[in-house]
């Protein structure tokens, strides 16, 4: 393990007014996204759809890393260069989803842990000859009644610093993913206590498993209401709670924290984290690896026709600039106004 080089990557990807554009969508969630704007979901619509994301021009200003699919991981740009290669010539750093996805937990009604350790040491030599400096892995966390567990909440923690480690061990920074879900009617309070028992959770066996902390980056969830609490929560009380939860529980070590939008819509996600970043500052980058928060308009204005691409490019560029200042605390809703109409 080279750990200046980890640190270099860590520090590459949430550089000023940087974050990540997750583009690791499985078949299934792709498939859902392109249903709902009327396109089939094949080898080459995806990846002339991830091309067109790609090849943005000016985008690396505000994108410091992507998370690719496997299949993406393997596929290249219209004139032929490989996505890793199309990426780095960017100076955007490529990463890569390496989970197996969440199953039933044992024994555990309405609980999951993810899959994917087995075989993982090898998978991660591959992508790092592939062009893969970072990798990526979900834990899902449901708050419901008597959950979660603290069976769920360790036994997904365990996996985490296991795949921390391993990726540690192939030079691949891990980016930890312990994702608490906002779906439910639970208050902030309760997102409050949940997020921190997951988060003191990881930490511990991130510590145990020797990960060193300056060479990962946390992606979390905000601590929100469910969304569906009758008492929702200002951007400014979001910003307060989710940052008093983290200041408790994650070791200033840590470079980063980079944010998943987790259905909040575009404006939210991106009001949320200028919210946070306002407060500042903070002993981390607070940052974004957004999906569907940077890609939703993009999707809608290119529909599948080759000749939106730019219009598609428009969008997607405009909303990485606004998560860009974001970022830094400089974000203002009237920023919006500059959005070109598809």
């Amino acid at each position: 393990m080279d750990v200046q080089e980890l640190e270099k990557i860590t520090q590459s990807i949430v550089a000023d007014g940087k974050g990540i554009l997750a583009a690791d969508e499985s078949d299934g969630t792709i498939k859902k996204r392109f249903d709902s704007i009327g396109v089939e979901s094949n080898e080459e619509a995806r990846r002339a759809y991830r091309d067109l994301l790609f090849t943005t021009e000016g985008a690396e200003e505000y994108i410091g890393g992507v998370i690719l699919f496997d299949e993406t991981l393997r596929q290249s740009s219209s004139d032929g260069t490989p996505f890793p290669k199309l990426l780095e010539s960017k100076g955007i750093v490529p990463g890569i989803k390496v989970d197996k996805g969440a199953k039933a937990l044992a024994l555990a009604d309405g609980e999951t842990t993810t899959e994917g350790l087995d075989g993982l040491r090898e998978r991660l030599n591959e992508y790092g000859d592939l062009g893969a400096r970072f990798a990526k892995w979900r834990a899902v966390i449901t708050i419901g009644k008597d959950i979660p567990s603290e069976y769920c909440i360790w036994t997904n923690a365990h996996a985490l610093a296991r795949y921390a480690a391993l990726c540690q061990e192939a030079g691949i920074v891990p980016i930890v993913e312990p994702e608490v879900l906002m779906d439910g009617d639970h208050t902030i309070e309760r997102s409050f206590e949940i997020t921190s028992r997951v988060l003191h959770a990881v930490f511990i066996e991130l510590r145990d498993q020797r990960v060193h902390p300056e060479g990962i980056l946390l992606k979390p969830n905000m601590v929100l209401p469910g969304y569906g609490c009758p008492q929702q929560a200002s951007d400014e009380e979001i910003a307060h709670q989710t940052v008093r939860c983290f200041r408790r529980h994650v070791p200033a070590a840590v470079p980063g924290v980079v944010f998943l939008s987790g259905g909040q819509s575009e404006e939210q996600a991106t009001g949320r984290l200028n919210a946070m970043n306002a407060i500042g500052p903070h002993p981390w980058k607070l940052s974004f690896s957004y999906g569907r928060a940077l890609q939703a308009a993009a999707l809608k204005a290119w529909s599948g026709k080759e000749e939106n691409i730019e219009a598609a490019q428009r969008a997607y560029y405009h909303r990485a600039k606004m998560n860009s200042a974001a970022q830094t605390g400089t974000y203002a809703p009237d920023m919006e106004r500059e959005a070109v109409p598809a």
